[in-house]
């Protein structure tokens, strides 16, 4: 057999003195002639694969580089082709070809050929091509739950085979939730979330089986979730990370998790609760990038964005944020709180809990633990001599009252309220016992919001709608919509991210009028309509027909 250093020099990879050097090197060194070359950049490591494949008389392939079908890369698991760094090329009567960039180690393969039942054959490739091929074929497979389940050591699982939730004692769980497999195992539920662009982790006990669900772009989705005898041990370890108290099961409790996911930092807020099977968890994502919008960002209409920008420039008032739990109202606060945000102002705000620090800001958070409440933050607040103040929630009537009385006294007070629609702020805020002629002259305007999912960009199609969806849309002419048929960008689900509906009332002198007159909700909001307001249901057909959308999504959020 031709010597490999010489099957190099006659390839033209390198020349005769650099074979000398390095062969000088690799008896001082004892590493293989190929590593020598590599270190010393003499050769590429596609030099090196075709002069192995020449000396060893094995074929070259570059598998990133020819279609593989998806049923041959799954004769091999993800932590398989990880752990021995082959990629399967081919299959062909009986005999499988992995694509490997280290042929010299067969013996590294044995364990390999007894749990594929396979008679194996080599195909040699470059370093680099091995790496990217792992990456593209098996990467998210080897970040996943199933994938880590697959590595635990059996002898772990087995700890917890033996008993039901409510026989296993608090220092197994413990010493449990400080196992490698375990940590690495809520980790990799962490790290899923975070790569879907989840907001939120729900982990679930229930008689026969544990659910693990992320909210992705609004909607709940279940994911690979571990067996029900680890489970004790996965709630254990998120609580010793929350700062918990892991011995206590018989209350809720909350905490916050900071760590670190790929050079990013993640700030997690989670809720543990006892349930009839065991604990539940919530996590919830505070994601920066999500929240951090500039007004452009949030799906506003022209007018809309332009009525806005009107109400948050007035020198004292109250603007009111309305929607339920995850509409975005707090991105849209923080958006206009950045534009306001100037060295001529000062901004307080009070809130439950401080999502994220903007800077320039001063944040106070509720701790009803102290009796530190919205109320008493407000009490506190006027005081201190701020131009802007963000109420985070008005949930009662001292709240509304402290709000009302410093937007009456000069202040620009931005809150929120838990209403369906813009029109029943105002009854709200009367309903909590606040006069009506304190309404009508401090309230501003209301912003009413929900979030819809957008349209998968990658995978959207254009499709004729049928008579339903047209009466629905109220429109006689016709026109295409889009929809998502699903791909790898959106998870098959056919949507990718979320935009704003927005329903905009100016409080006039009409509307002041009808909250004076302690009108219900339903005439104030035809007065508004009267004036050029659009509803929810309105500002989402808009997005329909500029094929941001769809019908089924806005008919999820918003109701006639």
């Amino acid at each position: 057999m031709e010597k490999f250093g010489q099957i190099l020099v006659r390839e033209g990879f390198i020349t005769q003195s650099q074979l000398g050097e390095a062969l000088l090197l690799q008896n001082e060194l004892n590493v293989p002639l190929g590593k020598v070359l590599l270190k010393q950049g003499y050769i590429t490591d596609v030099q090196l694969a075709k002069g192995l494949s020449i000396h060893l008389k094995l074929p070259y392939c570059q598998p990133l580089d020819q279609p593989i079908a998806p049923e041959l890369l799954a004769i091999l698991t993800p932590r398989q082709a990880e752990r021995f760094r082959v990629i399967p090329v081919q299959l062909q009567a009986g005999r499988l070809t992995l694509a490997t960039s280290e042929p010299l180690y067969l013996d590294k393969l044995e364990p390999l050929r007894e749990v594929l039942h396979y008679k194996i054959k080599l195909a040699v490739a470059p370093e680099s091509q091995i790496t990217e091929a792992l990456s593209k074929y098996y990467g998210a497979s080897l970040e996943s739950v199933a994938s880590v389940l697959e590595d635990l050591d059996e002898s772990v699982l087995d700890q917890y085979k033996s008993g039901s939730v409510n026989e296993i004692s608090s220092i197994g769980s413990e010493s449990m939730a400080n196992e490698a497999p375990i940590i690495r195992l809520v980790n990799t539920i962490i790290a899923g979330a975070v790569k879907s662009g989840a907001s939120d982790i729900h982990l679930e006990p229930f008689e026969d089986e544990i659910k693990v669900r992320y909210r992705i772009d609004g909607v709940l989705q279940e994911t690979h979730a571990p067996p029900k005898s680890l489970f004790p041990a996965v709630i254990s370890r998120i609580k010793l990370m929350a700062g918990m108290d892991i011995t206590e099961r018989r209350i809720p409790q909350d905490g916050r998790i900071r760590l670190k996911l790929n050079e990013r930092d993640l700030d997690l807020r989670v809720a543990v609760a006892p349930s009839l099977h065991g604990e539940g968890a919530v996590l919830r994502i505070l994601n920066r990038e999500s929240i951090m919008l500039s007004l452009d960002q949030l799906g506003l209409s022209a007018d809309n964005q332009t009525e806005f920008l009107k109400l948050i420039t007035k020198p004292h008032g109250m603007i009111l944020v309305t929607g339920p739990t995850g509409s975005g109202k707090t991105t849209t606060l923080y958006a206009a709180l950045q534009l306001l945000n100037e060295p001529t102002r000062k901004i307080i705000t009070i809130e439950d809990p401080i999502e994220y620090q903007l800077k320039g800001v001063n944040q106070m958070q509720v701790n009803s633990k102290l009796d530190f409440t919205f109320a008493h933050g407000l009490r506190a607040v006027v005081r201190h001599d701020p131009d802007v103040i963000l109420v985070g929630e008005i949930r009662d009537r001292e709240t509304a009252q402290m709000a009302v009385q410093a937007a009456l006294t000069g202040h620009l007070v931005f809150a929120t309220l838990h209403t369906n629609d813009a029109s029943t702020a105002f009854t709200r805020l009367i309903d909590m016992g606040i006069e009506e002629f304190l309404v009508a002259s401090t309230v501003c305007g209301v912003l009413a919001q929900r979030l819809v999912r957008k349209v998968c960009p990658k995978c959207s199609v254009t499709y004729s709608p049928g008579p339903q969806e047209y009466e629905i849309i109220g429109s006689n002419e016709k026109f295409d919509l889009v929809r998502g048929q699903g791909c790898d960008n959106c998870n098959s689900i056919g949507y990718r991210g979320q935009i704003g509906l927005f329903e905009m009332l100016i409080a006039n002198e009409p509307v002041e009028r009808l909250v004076m007159e302690r009108a219900n909700s339903g005439r104030i909001k035809e007065e508004a309509l009267k004036h050029g307001m659009r509803t929810l249901r309105d500002d989402g057909i808009r997005k329909i027909k500029a094929g941001i959308t769809t019908l089924a999504e806005v008919m999820r959020v918003t109701k006639e």
